[in-house]
């Protein structure tokens, strides 16, 4: 079909925030709406796989592997469209004419998985009700050819007014209207059908990012204020409050050194008590961090020890002595961690030390799966025996 006489399409669109989803209404397996009619029996919404993907992490040449995994589990669904369709702002191949949508279900999924929290709070806030209805929906097929267009003109403005009320009050619905493509019909017949120009990620990237200067500005006035009162409750935390302003404005210079993120974060660790070790948070969560920054180790660990053994092949009996094994074989931080588990500090005693840093091998060799020791071989042996 020439592009003259195509059935030129405007999407309806959610409008939140820094965030516009489009969407349509699956009527049955071959039709479609642009709007909510209840009288004329039941539609499912589905949104547009393009928004609900722009502006996050997941590149744009990723967006298909991502589509087709949740479509395996009902989430969402590829549509091909009648040649006789185009759609205003999207660039869709003429080939194929197809676009992927997601269920409101799969809205959800995707949100929760990749939105800030902010963005995952509106989706909540708007889509909640929709979820609601549409709880007993059976998963999407893998695809759907639509042919029809089931938009009844003469009561668009009573079926907006509903689908409104249906998709709850802050979903702006547009009722689609017949105006020339803004891509430009050459250029949207031969773009890929992830592409769209209505909404450009640098303007959407722009404008997050202004978000964020005025929150960065409101919360650094917020903190004048404080200081500029004669309240003298955060005296004690002065200090602390400068080693974060040091390292925002080296963040912002982008000369922030680790020296000084190290004094940082020590500076917080001290700043108060943080409760019990059995209940804290902040301490679950570096020893989190910390494990997965050492197991990440492993693999350079693991080449480091096989060195060493073909180095000490005719040696292997009489090794050099725990702390010099320690030291040659794993990472300080984890040596560190684990002396002052052990009590161990610094001011240790030289002797106390060498005593315990044969059990400190130990550990390191076990925790790391990488046995260099005789005594590491008897006791792994007879664990896996037990």
């Amino acid at each position: 079909m020439s592009s003259s006489s195509a059935i030129h399409l405007t999407l309806p669109q959610w409008n939140g925030g820094l965030r516009k989803i489009r969407f349509i209404y699956l009527v049955n397996l071959t039709s479609f709406r642009l709007t909510l009619c209840p009288d004329t029996g039941p539609a499912v919404p589905l949104y547009l796989g393009a928004d609900i993907f722009s502006s996050t992490d997941i590149r744009t040449e990723n967006h298909p592997r991502y589509h087709a995994k949740f479509a395996k589990k009902g989430l969402a669904t590829k549509i091909h469209f009648s040649s006789a369709f185009r759609f205003n702002g999207l660039k869709v191949p003429s080939a194929n004419n197809s676009l992927w949508f997601y269920s409101v279900q799969g809205l959800f999924r995707v949100a929760f998985e990749l939105y800030s929290k902010q963005e995952q709070l509106a989706v909540l806030e708007n889509f909640q009700d929709v979820w609601k209805s549409r709880i007993d929906d059976i998963p999407l097929k893998m695809s759907y050819n639509l042919s029809e267009k089931l938009d009844l003109a003469v009561s668009s403005t009573v079926c907006d007014t509903e689908s409104r009320s249906e998709m709850s009050q802050p979903l702006q619905c547009q009722v689609a209207r017949g105006s020339s493509d803004v891509c430009g019909s050459d250029t949207c017949e031969t773009s890929a059908d992830h592409d769209y120009c209505s909404l450009p990620k640098q303007t959407f990237q722009t404008k997050q990012s202004q978000v964020v200067v005025a929150t960065v500005r409101q919360k650094l006035h917020s903190i004048e204020n404080k200081l500029s009162s004669e309240t003298l409750s955060y005296r004690g935390q002065l200090e602390t409050v400068m080693l974060l302003l040091k390292s925002i404005d080296q963040c912002i210079n982008g000369d922030l050194k680790e020296k000084d993120v190290t004094e940082t974060v020590l500076g917080l660790l001290k700043a108060k008590d943080w409760g019990s070790v059995y209940s804290s948070s902040l301490i679950s969560c570096i020893g989190r961090w910390l494990g997965q920054q050492f197991n990440a180790m492993n693999s350079s660990i693991s080449q480091k020890v096989e060195n060493f053994k073909v180095q000490h092949i005719e040696q292997i009996s009489n090794l050099p002595p725990a702390e010099e094994l320690a030291s040659e074989l794993f990472p300080e931080p984890m040596q560190t961690l684990l002396l002052h588990w052990m009590g161990l500090s610094e001011e240790s005693s030289l002797e106390k030390r060498h005593s315990e840093y044969p059990i400190l091998l130990l550990i390191l060799e076990f925790a790391n799966h990488n046995l260099i020791t005789g005594v590491a071989h008897v006791l792994y042996s007879s664990l896996i025996c037990k």
